[in-house]
């Protein structure tokens, strides 16, 4: 019954895209782009019309369409499906682009590489060998329009219409009926096809006698194939052989490159991890379409089934930079999330170093459900670096986190590795990271960290960190009611300006002078107080934090950086954090920073707070940090031992014990006073035997340089959720108990020295008497 008769080529699972044919192709097919209709994935239809009278060339088409779907390589234009029917003739192929096209297009954008053409190049030579050597057939019809390129680049042998056996099997080769193409044997169109691609169209065979731009290493192969002898013309397979020979013009990275991915499922293990070690140097250089559609998902399937582990993350987020967002949410993101969840320290801990180049991806329910519960864990590891690392990944995650994670488990964590971490650079990069992110907590987090995280950080034995907590303060200055500011804040610099190193003292100096402008100018004018506190119970934002956003970078880079060159740079100096620090030099690629002028009088309004230039962290850091040793060195050595000088190498304080730090998860656990007042150290004179009226010495030394390190624990009593002024009588009686004691140990002193003079003096006397005898 004819009214129920299906039509083939509506019910085809293709369907045309309604543009113009592109370019001529030899024969009598059109070129048309399409789509799969399921999931509208681009390819490309090659369409025969039959056409009355036309039986010959339907015949040829026919005998093409059963060649597509024979035979099968990779530098044959790929079949995916087809059509026929006595109208018309449907070849589905990948997506590709004619080679003239594809040429004409690079040329405008730029040019053609060589590599890209060598590659280019050895797939046709390869197909042609694919097709003589192995199946004995001869294509018949090698030329421009029978090149067809994909969208990696990758250049695909068609043209399959006037193809014949050539072992004589099917009669005679068949008549082409294009007097252009009536050519000698594949070789020597091979010759007019190199010819072609490097000096346009091929205006006649005479032309071929002279090179052009044909490269000077590929020449003497090139005239082998255009020779007037056939029996001089190369095969295939010899062709491809002299090309790759050491100084050829195949003889390339590029074409290297893509020899191994063809052949990388067979691969030992060891030879994928190089190559992938090697690939992200070589990917500058290679063009962005084969990067995206070749090396991409080789990298991705290395991953996901090949076990290459870390090795790939710096070619595929170096890949990544030529993907679109959409292509990198679909493509990128994915495997990203999964090696969060791996237990390789060595991916960890790349990906932490590589966070800023996909975290622009990353959306909040992903990064707070399936991310960081894997980061967190990093601020337990046993390696020092990665702890570091983790710290860092904190200043990226921060906005993207929510309220528990931020507020509460975050928290919770950096108040533990500033109190009880055992590498200076990792507390003094936890109080960095506290002092970028503040803006983000919450108004009750900020009234409940900031004050005490910074103040506890001042106190801290390792001279950066102390630099740190300064800068903490005048980073977040916004943050602070004017009360806390008096009452809290002030009190915890001042202490700063008797700091035995110089960089903490300066930058205290400063903090000190910008705090006093902003209250006198609230003093002189009380109505600015509710601007100025606008920002202490506001919500969190990430425009918060007035000087935050042009803080400077990390104080500490850690142990593969930083560390590592300073030691390279100074390999017999290994002083103790109490050092003073050294201005460093130019060599040492260290920026030093001149001494601000005092601005206390420029300052006389509050709005000059952000003009301030606080200085960089990490110079103010990497200044004191010149003289530190690494990780295993300098950052291992016991932790009492870092606040003790030369001069009291005997007596280690109780507060300089970094077990005595009680801050296990809580921001607010208070610090463990000190069992018993230390004695002074020797040499420290009482007040009252300064000549305060005197003319001065003519020593003017620095006369902090002999003080030694801040103890961990200051001796008034600090809580972290609020500073707790009382027993400031006890500490008075403490006082004058102590100078009694030490007076009483003058005394005593005196006596024992008159008591040695005299003995001394009564000595030469017995000597003598003895002599006389």
């Amino acid at each position: 019954m004819w009214f129920f008769a299906r039509d083939p080529v509506r019910d085809f699972p293709f369907e045309l895209i309604p543009e113009p044919p592109e370019g001529g192709l030899p024969g009598p097919w059109a070129l048309h782009r399409g789509r799969k209709k399921a999931t509208g994935s681009p390819v490309s239809i090659f369409v025969y019309d039959v056409k009355p009278g036309a039986e010959e060339q339907t015949q040829v088409a026919k005998a093409a369409f059963k060649r597509f779907k024979t035979l099968r390589h990779p530098n044959i234009l790929a079949y995916i499906d087809g059509l026929e029917t006595e109208k018309c003739l449907h070849v589905v192929t990948e997506a590709v682009t004619p080679l003239g096209i594809y040429l004409k297009a690079r040329v405008e954008a730029g040019g053609l590489k060589e590599l890209e053409i060598s590659w280019g190049l050895h797939q046709i030579v390869k197909a042609l060998s694919f097709l003589v050597n192995d199946c004995s057939l001869i294509h018949n019809n090698v030329c421009m329009a029978a090149v067809f390129v994909d969208r990696a680049g990758e250049w695909k042998l068609g043209g399959l219409d006037y193809m014949y056996s050539a072992q004589g099997n099917g009669g005679g080769p068949p008549r082409k009926g294009i007097p252009e193409l009536e050519q000698s044997a594949d070789m020597w169109r091979l010759g007019c096809l190199i010819w072609e691609v490097f000096n346009g169209p091929l205006p006649r065979a005479a032309a071929l006698r002279n090179p052009g731009k044909i490269p000077k290493t590929l020449v003497p192969h090139y005239c082998e194939l255009v020779g007037a002898n056939p029996k001089v013309r190369p095969n295939p397979a010899r062709f491809l052989q002299n090309c790759r020979a050491p100084g050829g013009f195949m003889s390339n990275r590029f074409v290297e490159t893509n020899l191994f991915l063809e052949e990388i499922q067979i691969k030992e293990p060891a030879e994928k991890q190089k190559f992938f070690q090697e690939l992200s140097k070589s990917l500058d250089a290679f063009p962005e379409d084969f990067c995206r559609h070749k090396v991409l998902p080789q990298l991705l399937t290395a991953f996901e089934f090949g076990n290459a582990g870390a090795v790939v993350l710096t070619p595929l987020f170096k890949v990544g930079k030529f993907l679109s967002a959409e292509e990198y949410q679909q493509k990128i993101i994915p495997v990203v999330v999964k090696m969060f969840s791996s237990t390789d320290r060595a991916m960890r801990i790349r990906l932490l170093q590589q966070m800023e180049q996909f975290i622009q991806y990353l959306d909040e329910p992903t990064v707070n459900t399936q991310i960081f519960p894997h980061v967190v864990h990093g601020f337990l590891d046993t390696n020092p670096a990665i702890r570091e690392q983790t710290v860092k990944s904190m200043l990226l995650l921060a906005p993207k986190l929510n309220e528990a994670n931020l507020n509460v488990e975050l928290m919770k964590h950096f108040a533990r590795l500033q109190a009880k971490d055992e590498q200076g650079p990792i507390r003094c990069n936890t109080t960095v990271c506290l002092g970028k992110i503040g803006s983000y907590l919450s108004a009750s987090t900020r009234h409940r960290v900031l004050t005490s995280a910074f103040s506890r950080a001042t106190r801290d034995p390792f001279a950066p960190s102390r630099v740190a907590g300064v800068l903490g303060f005048a980073a977040t200055h916004n943050l602070y009611s004017m009360n806390d500011c008096a009452q809290k804040i002030l009190p915890v610099l001042c202490g700063l300006t008797v700091d035995p190193e110089k960089s903490v003292r300066d930058q205290a100096f400063k903090a000190i002078r910008s705090f006093l402008s902003k209250l006198e100018s609230v003093s002189e004018d009380p109505t600015q107080l509710e601007e100025v506190e606008k920002d202490v119970h506001a919500a969190s934002s990430p425009g918060m934090g007035g000087a935050a956003a042009s803080w400077a970078g990390w104080a500490v880079t850690g142990v593969s950086s930083l560390t590592s060159k300073l030691i390279r740079s100074h390999p017999t100096t290994a002083p103790t954090e109490t050092n003073i620090p050294q201005r460093p030099t130019p060599e040492g690629h260290w920026e030093t920073q001149e001494e601000d002028k005092d601005t206390a009088e420029d300052s006389s309004t509050a709005d000059r707070w952000d003009d301030e230039d606080w200085g960089s962290l990490e110079q103010e850091a990497e200044s004191v940090l010149a003289q530190q040793d690494d990780w295993s060195t300098g950052g291992q050595v016991s932790r009492a031992s870092q606040v003790s000088n030369s001069d009291h190498k005997s007596s280690k304080s109780p507060e300089s014990d970094w077990s005595s730090w009680e801050a296990e998860g809580s921001w607010e656990q208070g610090w463990q006073e000190p069992s018993s007042q230390e004695p002074p150290p020797d040499g420290t004179r009482l007040a009252s035997e300064y000549n305060w009226g005197g003319p001065e010495s003519s020593d003017k030394g620095d006369p902090f340089a002999t003080l030694s390190a801040r103890p961990s624990t200051q001796p008034r009593p600090d809580s972290w959720g609020e500073d707790n002024w009382e027993g400031l009588e006890t500490d008075s009686r403490q006082v004058k108990a102590e100078l009694a004691r030490k007076k009483r140990e003058e005394r005593r002193r005196e006596m024992e020295a008159k008591r040695a003079e005299r003995k001394v003096a009564k000595g030469p006397m017995k000597l003598g008497a003895r002599k006389l005898d």
